[in-house]
């Protein structure tokens, strides 16, 4: 059985495409509908939320162990890279920078982190891509405070520095 592969115990921290990182607090066992059912109990602080994934499905749904420091260092890189920004609809992009962060690809947040930062002798950005820059800001500072030990304002700190020093260089 291929799910046996992805298997975490309590205490892991995991991501979740669609809510990022969470930390498995528990393994449950339950009844549905005449079926038992192994259960991972992921607890999501930053929402405080609980969600409850069975164990059969966890990879099916794109739950994974926090990235490697390549993967990590990969996305810090791609923060460091110049912005593309697209000329097509503001409603188009946004819809690809949703879909971005919701793969729950790491370097896939960073490239959005990039594109959507705006540094301070810049133009002001709209609510709405001021709203996916910080949701995506925050999955990848999640994911890097998790992994680095850090609190989450620590790990977004690093990120803002990456991107302010980039920015120096492109923007010029």
């Amino acid at each position: 059985m291929a799910a046996k592969a992805l298997s975490f115990v309590v205490g892991d921290y995991v991501v979740y495409p669609k809510h990022g990182v969470g930390r498995v607090i528990e393994l449950q066992s339950q009844e549905i509908a005449g079926a038992k059912l192994e259960l991972y109990v992921l607890r999501f602080e930053k929402e405080r939320m609980t969600l409850r994934v069975p164990t059969n499905k966890a990879e099916s749904v794109g739950m994974r162990k926090l990235s490697s420091n390549v993967t990590m260092n990969e996305a810090l890189a791609t923060l460091k890279g110049k912005p593309k920004i697209k000329r097509t609809m503001w409603s188009r992009r946004a819809q690809e920078y949703e879909a971005k962060i919701n793969s729950g690809d790491l370097v896939s947040i960073a490239e959005v982190v990039r594109d959507l930062f705006r540094a301070e002798d810049q133009p002001e950005q709209s609510y709405s891509e001021r709203q996916i820059f910080e949701a995506a800001c925050s999955r990848l500072a999640r994911e890097l405070a998790a992994m680095e030990q850090v609190d989450e304002p620590t790990a977004q700190e690093k990120i803002l520095d990456i991107l302010r020093k980039a920015a120096a260089i492109y923007n010029k």
